[in-house]
């Protein structure tokens, strides 16, 4: 594998499946496969919990992008929520010298 940690769903699929066999315990086929004996647990159990969408891909650290769309979201919340502020308080001020 080229990253670390990454392995297609069909790979993990097909491990699956020769675990459920049985045909060989779980570190040899671990050992055959190039991963954790427990790597193949944890992929069973998420597949038995989720279902086909278990290794759709969206898990874990989010993109760049997705952290700079964010980063830009927040700056503009709050220069929105200090421009509401402040017309909030210009409207006060107004309304005080109508009485």
């Amino acid at each position: 594998m080229n990253r670390r940690g990454r392995y297609p769903k069909a790979f993990k699929i097909e491990a699956i499946r020769l675990l459920n066999t049985g045909e060989k315990p779980a570190s040899e086929l671990a050992r055959e496969l190039g991963v954790k004996r427990t790597l193949l647990y944890r992929w069973r159990d998420q597949l038995q919990a989720k279902g086909e969408s278990a290794f759709s891909g969206k898990a874990g650290r989010p993109r760049n992008d997705e952290l700079n769309e964010n980063a830009r979201l927040k700056k503009e919340l709050k220069e929105v929520t200090q421009e509401r502020d402040i017309l909030k308080k210009a409207a006060a001020y107004f309304a005080r010298d109508l009485r």
